[in-house]
This record gives C-alpha cells, sequence and structure tokens, in this order.
C-alpha cells in the first residue's frame, strides 16, 4: 500500500504545480495584451512615430549600451531607428566623415564589445550573495543586460555549481533524508550518506548545467533571471513566475517559451533513472519530477524579485546598489517620451481636417 506522503507527491503536487505554473502565465499574458493595445507606444505606432516600449509591457531587450554597464543606470529603451540617429551626430565644419568615424571609434563605450560589456556585468553578478552566503549569480540586476556567450553561459553555471554553498546545501538534504529513513535502499552509516550526498548533488549540477548552459547555448537563449524591481507588486510576482516559462532571445532580446529550463529539468530527470532507487525510476515520475522541478523555479524567481525590497526594509542594505531606482528613472523616461509621441501624432491629425481648405476656383480666362 502506498504511504499518503507518496501519493500525494506523486499525484497531487503535480497538479498543484501545473496551476501554479500555468495560471500566472495566462493571467500574465492577458494583462500585457489588454494593457498594450491602449498603451502610448502602439497609439503612437501607426502614425510611423519613433516606437518607445515601456518595460512593464514585457519589454524586448534593447541593445546593451556601453555608458550602462557596471553603473548604477539604465538606458531608456529607444527603437533601432532612435539609436541610429543619435550615435551618427552631424558632423562639425570643416570635419570630414572619416574624421567624426574614427573620433566615435575611439570612444570606450564603441571599443566595448558585446562579450566584454556582458563579462564585466557577470563579474558583478558573481558579487552577489543573500545574506552574504547564498550564491545569487543567476539573477541580473541590470534588465537591459548585454547577452552572454556560450563560454560565459558555462561558466556562470559551473561557478554557480561549484560554490561551496552548494555542497552543504547536498550534505544537509542527505542527513535530512538519511534520519527520515527515505531511499532505504541507499542503506545507513557512510556508504549510506555518501550515496544520498551524491544523488541529490547530482540532481542539482545535472539540473543548472542542462537547463543554464548546454540548451541555452544551443537554442540561444538567456537563462538569467531579469529582475523587473518596479511596479505593482501583483504585476512582479506574475512576471517572476512567468520567467520559467518564458525567456529572452539572445539575437533579439524577444520574449520566447523558456525551452531550455524545462528541458533542462527533464534531461536531468531522464539521468537520474541510472542512479535513483528502482522505486524511483521510469517515464512517469521523470516528467512528473520535472514539473515539480519547474514549478518550485517559480518560487525561487519571485523570492529573487523581492528579496532586494526585504533587504533594504529590514537589512537597510541594497543589493542592487541602486540599479532598482535607474530601471525605474529609465522606465518614466521612456513612458514619457511615448506618451509625447502619441499627443504629438494625435495633435497633428486632430488639425488636419482644419488645415484641408476647399481649393480656389480656376482663374477665369481672359
Amino acid at each position: 500500500m502506498k504511504s499518503p506522503l507518496r501519493v500525494i507527491s506523486r499525484y497531487i503536487l503535480p497538479i498543484l504545480a501545473l496551476g501554479i505554473w500555468g495560471l500566472p502565465v495566462a493571467v500574465y499574458a492577458r494583462q500585457e495584451n489588454s494593457g498594450s493595445a491602449s498603451s502610448p507606444a502602439h497609439r503612437a505606432a501607426d502614425g510611423g512615430a519613433v516606437q518607445e516600449v515601456a518595460l512593464e509591457d514585457l519589454p524586448e531587450a534593447p541593445a546593451a549600451q556601453g555608458a550602462f554597464v557596471g553603473q548604477n543606470s539604465a538606458a531608456p529603451t529607444a527603437s533601432p531607428a532612435a539609436v541610429t540617429s543619435s550615435a551618427t551626430p552631424a558632423n562639425p565644419a570643416g570635419q570630414t566623415t572619416e574624421d567624426s568615424s574614427s573620433a566615435r571609434q575611439s570612444t570606450p563605450e564603441a571599443a566595448k564589445s558585446q562579450k566584454d560589456l556582458a563579462e564585466e556585468q557577470i563579474r558583478q553578478q558573481q558579487k552577489q550573495r543573500i545574506l552574504g552566503v547564498v550564491p545569487n549569480f543567476n539573477t541580473s540586476y541590470v534588465f537591459n543586460a548585454a547577452s552572454l556567450t556560450v563560454g560565459q553561459k558555462f561558466r556562470l553555471a559551473f561557478n554557480t555549481m561549484t560554490d561551496s554553498v552548494q555542497f552543504a546545501t547536498a550534505g544537509v538534504l542527505a542527513l535530512y533524508s538519511q534520519a527520515d529513513g527515505t531511499n532505504d535502499t541507499y542503506g545507513g552509516g557512510i556508504g549510506g550518506f555518501a550515496k544520498r550526498f551524491g544523488a541529490s548533488y547530482a540532481d542539482n549540477f545535472d539540473g543548472t548545467m542542462l537547463g543554464n548552459a548546454v540548451f541555452p547555448s544551443l537554442l540561444h537563449q538567456d537563462p538569467r533571471y531579469f529582475r523587473l524591481g518596479y511596479g505593482s507588486k501583483t504585476h512582479r510576482l506574475l512576471y517572476a513566475l512567468a520567467t520559467n516559462v518564458i525567456c529572452r532571445h539572445d539575437n533579439t532580446g524577444k520574449w520566447e517559451p523558456n525551452y531550455s529550463n524545462v528541458l533542462g529539468n527533464i534531461a536531468a530527470g531522464g539521468i537520474s533513472n541510472l542512479y535513483a532507487p528502482a522505486d524511483e525510476r521510469g517515464v512517469t515520475l521523470t516528467f512528473t519530477n520535472a514539473l515539480l522541478v519547474t514549478a518550485e523555479g517559480g518560487f525561487g524567481s519571485a523570492f529573487q524579485e523581492f528579496w532586494p525590497d526585504l533587504s533594504r526594509r529590514f537589512l537597510h542594505k541594497d543589493p542592487t546598489n541602486g540599479q532598482d531606482a535607474a530601471n525605474s528613472a529609465a522606465n518614466s523616461a521612456a513612458n514619457k517620451a511615448a506618451n509625447k509621441a502619441a499627443r504629438k501624432l494625435a495633435n497633428g491629425q486632430a488639425r488636419k481636417p482644419a488645415d484641408e481648405k476647399t481649393p480656389d476656383a480656376p482663374p477665369s480666362p481672359q
């Protein structure tokens, strides 16, 4: 006879996980669809005006700007046309195009490649620890961070999993499992502890490397969590939960299904069949556990979203080093620019009928 705990873990929890996973995504998508239809950016789009996309409307990731990397500020989202026009100012009198071009290339921002910008950002990310202990390397407080290369994705995932806290966590879970009598086929004593420790660490290592490095590299997806940091608590919570099944594409910056995370969890579950006890193997358990792990990731994302708020309130420390204020200011500036463009377009359309006069009669023949 199956124990109630085993029945709950195999049947009840997956159903709850599906609800936790799917409902916020549906609600979030509905909010975005309804909100984007009336946003100033969309109202201005039809007239050919420069489009400004608010970060609250599930923004596309703009190209990373060198001036904002490693600093506590963020750039407002701008259209490619606006970026191009601002990056090519008129040449001063007496200066040729070649001279101005070489002058622009000599600036530090132009000299930095995307790889260099990403390197600076992940170097900062690897200093992030919750309560000064737990690694929080996979969270980016810079919303428009540069995309990672394949090597950077593997290095970030590997550094996360080789941190001493990961080994300590696996040890604590192994001790609890042995004390609770879970997986008695592992046995007791040092040998049983070693088997439980190895299985716990291998599960975490495989899931992280596959979901944050291997599949993101193959599918060109960014495995990091990009913290929003502003807006209503409900909006931020839905955003955090949704990021477990949606992510940014490296090249386009657009949001797309997070195949990397889901496939990584499934693949890690499949690998665990090689060493898991006989009663914890099989296709059904593999997909069930993958669904549970994916749902659990939603709670992790929610904690990452609100941890800086808790730290500022109770510990009087800002883990983002002012990046929240910069992101909020950038979003406010983008919204103001979008509203200005929408008003300008609306005023132009309103004046158009008044400006259209009845054409003058042709002059009479002399």
